[in-house]
């Protein structure tokens, strides 16, 4: 199941990353499934309320902040499909606090930071025995 986000919100989990370094930014991605797909409609992004000794590796979105972008995706139609953060100076791959930390079914977008530019992004989604995840498409529309 790819995730399917236009050209404007993949800059701008890009541009999020870039101007979060060193720290990790963090967000939600808001939606609808069509057709098999995760499509994007717009991204909330939100402040990493990791305490700031560990927001260089870590990031927070508090159960406060997850209910009130579910409820207002739900007013719209529309539901929390996913996640995004950035990895300052390292890969864009799912870590081991990642993995511990993850629910499956939702889609992980990770974009790698390399010394305050952004680098590669990808999709994950953790399977459902929690026991790895596995990397999905990403299609960018125009």
């Amino acid at each position: 199941m790819a995730v399917v986000i236009d050209q404007q919100t993949e800059s701008a989990i890009r541009e999020e990353g870039r101007t979060s370094y060193p720290h990790e930014c963090c967000g939600f991605l808001v939606g609808r499934l069509e057709q098999g797909a995760r499509r994007i409609a717009r991204m909330v992004p939100v402040a990493n309320a990791r305490e700031d000794e560990a927001k260089h590796n870590r990031y927070l979105i508090t159960p406060e902040l997850f209910m009130k972008t579910e409820r207002q995706a739900r007013e719209e139609g529309l539901d929390v499909l996913g996640f995004y953060h950035s990895h300052p100076d390292a890969p864009a791959r799912p870590s081991t606090f990642d993995t511990d930390h993850a629910w499956p079914w939702y889609a992980y977008i990770i974009v790698s930071i390399q010394q305050g530019k952004a680098e590669k992004m990808t999709a994950w989604v953790l399977q459902d025995d929690r026991a790895r995840f596995n990397e999905i498409p990403i299609t960018i529309e125009d």
